[in-house]
């Protein structure tokens, strides 16, 4: 049965802003947020699985809602139509074309990665903090069809909404793992994967290394960088050599650098 929700105050609403604004609801629900037509698409074409949908019909086809409904979930998700008014002030954007679902969260294990080719090609941040920098990785990732995204040491759970929208939903996209760095360490060195290091100690410039075998791109933050232990266990440290007055630039756009010379190696046409 459809349910109609025309109040803010309803205590359905106030669940979904508690989903939205505090990641320990999230983990204790297991649950999180998706905004926008194309999230939620992208969403339900990685397998998520959605909880319900809450929809303005001035705004989008209720035919279109049901079809999403019945994705990837054995019991249809629970349809709740709600006027504008409702939906602004529970909506971040306002050209999300009328529709905000909840859907079930994963866990994001190592040991829960398949790779389809012996010589996988990973991007790995360690402690990034900005859910701007995090989403901008992920968009890069996708871009490059990485094998994997790796975060180390989170500092935020993957389900913050900023990432899902500064990700413009490629958090649904790329297959993704989190870990201490001790645990990514020995998940590489147990699957033979080459470990290279965006530092600026005793590093070569990126484009002489050989990234077409296993390779794991590894980048720290402006403010600190990587820590001793990815130093450590570097099969080599790599530099972006700079010709300005600063030693670093942001996270995701030394990322993309490194990752596409990698695809090139591997034979993709820039």
């Amino acid at each position: 049965m459809l349910k109609r929700i025309t109040s803010s105050q309803n205590k359905d609403i106030k669940r979904l802003l508690q989903l939205q604004e505090k990641s320990r609801n999230r983990r204790k629900d297991g649950q999180f947020v998706i905004e926008g037509q194309r999230e939620t698409e992208l969403a339900l074409k990685g397998n998520y699985s959605p909880l319900q949908f809450y929809f303005v019909p001035e705004l989008i086809d209720f035919h279109m809602v049901m079809e999403y409904s019945k994705q990837n979930t054995e019991t249809p998700a629970e349809l709740i139509e709600i006027n504008k008014d409702v939906y602004d002030k529970i909506a971040y954007r306002s050209s999300t074309e009328g529709i905000i679902g909840v859907f079930r969260s994963r866990e994001h294990k190592l040991e829960y990665l398949e790779f389809h080719t012996p010589t996988p090609l990973l991007l790995i941040a360690e402690a990034p903090e900005k859910p701007g920098n995090i989403g901008a990785i992920l968009r890069t990732a996708d871009a490059a069809a990485v094998d994997a995204v790796i975060i180390a040491n989170p500092k935020t759970d993957l389900y913050n909404p900023n990432i899902i929208r500064s990700s413009v939903g490629c958090i649904f996209t790329n297959q993704i793992a989190t870990g201490s760095t001790s645990e990514i360490v020995d998940f590489l060195r147990s699957q033979e994967i080459n470990i290279y290091s965006a530092a600026l100690q005793a590093s070569l410039p990126y484009h002489e290394i050989d990234y077409k075998k296993a390779s794991a791109i590894v980048m720290g933050t402006e403010a600190t960088g990587l820590s001793d232990e990815w130093l450590e266990n570097s099969t080599q440290n790599i530099i972006i050599p700079m010709q300005g007055e600063i030693d670093s630039m942001n996270v995701s756009v030394a990322a993309g650098i490194i990752i596409f010379e990698a695809k090139r190696q591997r034979g993709f046409k820039l």
